[in-house]
C-alpha cells in the first residue's frame, strides 16, 4: 500500500538516474531484498513509477528497502531524506549517527533508548516494525572509519548547564558507575545462561534508557565521565548482541553504532575493538563476508599492544570466521591456527580477561548466533 504525497518525487527519481537504476530494476531489487527478510514484495516498473511521478510513498519496510537497494549500487549509505521518503516514519535514522562532538554523541545514544524503550511499551514491535528491512552493512563504513582514526575522545567532563537542568543538576560518582557495571554483569550471565530473548535480558533498553540515560545527561568529571561511558557502551553493546540474537537485525546496528561511539568517549580501545568484533559478526551473518573480515581486521589492528592476548585471539576468530563466509578457506585458516596460545595457561595480572570476552570455541562457518559463543 502507498499514501499520497503532494507532487513529484524529484528526489528519488535524480538519485535513480544517478545510480542507473531503471523502474523495473529498483522493483526487482526491491522485492529481492524483501525476500531476504522474509517479505512477499510485488512491486514492478508502475509501482515505482507513482513513487516518482506522483510522489506515492510505499509502506512498511518499502522505503528502506528502496534506500538499501540504491545504496548498494552506489556502494554507500542513502539516508531516507535523500530519496524523499524522509516522513515514511517518525525516526528513520535513529542510532545511525556517529557524532564526532561528545555531547551530541550523548544525545544520539539517549534519544535511541528512548524511542526504544518507547516502542516497547506501546507494543506491536514499536519502531523496530517501521524499520524492519532498513539493516545495511554500509551503515559501519562511517562509525569504523571514525574510530580507527580516533579512538578516544581528549575530555569528556560534562557540566550541566542552567538551560538543561530543571532543578539541581544530577552530580554522577563511581558509585553511579559501579551500579551500571553490575547490571551490565547480570545481564551477560542471564544472557549467557538463558539466550537473548529472555525477560532478564530485555530488560538491559529499559536500564539503559531509566538508569544510564540520566547519567550521561549529568555532570561528571573526565575520570567518572570515562569511566560512565565505558559502562554504558557495554549495556549498549549487551541491547545489540540480545537484539542480534533474538533476529533483531535493525536494533542490534543502531546499538552497535551508538556503543562503539561511547567506547571513543571512555577511551576504552578493547572494548570498541570488542563491539567492531561484533559488527563483523553481524555483517558476516548476513552474508557479507567481506565487510565483516575489514571490520575484524580493524579491531585486530587498532589493538595490537592495548588489548589481551585473550581479546586478540578472539578478534582473530571473529576474522576467520568472516574470511570462512567470504570463501577464502586458506584465509580462515591462518588466523585459526594462531589463537589458542593467547587462551592457555593461567590468568594473571597481565593476562586476565575484560568481563565482557570470554572463551571462545570453534571457528565455524555463520549460524544463527548465539550469545554463548562470545
Amino acid at each position: 500500500m502507498s499514501r499520497e504525497q503532494r507532487g513529484p518525487n524529484e528526489k528519488l527519481g535524480t538519485v535513480l538516474a544517478l545510480a542507473g537504476i531503471s523502474n523495473a530494476g529498483l522493483a526487482r531489487r526491491v522485492n529481492d531484498l524483501g525476500a531476504q527478510r522474509g517479505l512477499t514484495l510485488r512491486y514492478d516498473k508502475t509501482s515505482v513509477a507513482r513513487w516518482v511521478s506522483k510522489g506515492m510513498v510505499p509502506q512498511g519496510a518499502a522505503p528502506h528497502l528502496i534506500a538499501a537497494a540504491i545504496g548498494q549500487k552506489l556502494g554507500r549509505p542513502v539516508p531516507l531524506h535523500e530519496i524523499g521518503l524522509a516522513d515514511a516514519d517518525p525516526a528513520p535514522e535513529v542510532g545511525l549517527a556517529f557524532p564526532r562532538d561528545v555531547g551530541q554523541a550523548v544525545r544520539s545514544a539517549t534519544e535511541l533508548y528512548r524511542l526504544d524503550l518507547a516502542g516497547r511499551r506501546a507494543g506491536s514491535g514499536g519502531i523496530w516494525q517501521s524499520l524492519a528491512g532498513s539493516f545495511a552493512v554500509s551503515a559501519y563504513a562511517t562509525p569504523a572509519s571514525r574510530w580507527l582514526i580516533t579512538p578516544a575522545d581528549s575530555s569528556v567532563a560534562r557540566e550541566v548547564t542552567s538551560a538543561e537542568a530543571s532543578g539541581a543538576p544530577l552530580k554522577v560518582g563511581h558509585s553511579d558507575v559501579r551500579k551500571l557495571r553490575e547490571a551490565a554483569e547480570d545481564a551477560r550471565r542471564w544472557d549467557s545462561k538463558y539466550g537473548g530473548g529472555d525477560w532478564r535480558s530485555s530488560m538491559v533498553p529499559e536500564c539503559l534508557r531509566v538508569e544510564a540515560a540520566p547519567l550521561l545527561l549529568g555532570a561528571y568529571s573526565d575520570e567518572v565521565g570515562r569511566a560512565l561511558f565505558g559502562a554504558s557502551a557495554e549495556l549498549t553493546r549487551l541491547a545489540g548482541w540480545m537484539a542480534f540474537d533474538t533476529g533483531q537485525q535493525e536494533a542490534a546496528q543502531r546499538y552497535y553504532i551508538q556503543a562503539l561511539r561511547l567506547a571513543r568517549a571512555a577511551a576504552d580501545v578493547p572494548l570498541g575493538g570488542y563491539v567492531l568484533a561484533s559488527m563483523s559478526l553481524q555483517a558476516t551473518y548476513r552474508g557479507f563476508g567481506d565487510e565483516g573480515v575489514d571490520l575484524a581486521q580493524a579491531a585486530l589492528e587498532r589493538n595490537r599492544g592495548l588489548a589481551t592476548a585473550r581479546t586478540l585471539s578472539f578478534f582473530r576468530l571473529v576474522e576467520a570466521r568472516a574470511h570462512a563466509r567470504a570463501g577464502d578457506a586458506q584465509a580462515a585458516g591462518a588466523p585459526s591456527r594462531r589463537p589458542r596460545a593467547g587462551w592457555s595457561g593461567p590468568v594473571t595480572a597481565t593476562t586476565t580477561r575484560p568481563g565482557w570476552v570470554s572463551t571462545p570455541t570453534t571457528v565455524s562457518p555463520p549460524t544463527p548466533p548465539s550469545a554463548t559463543a562470545i
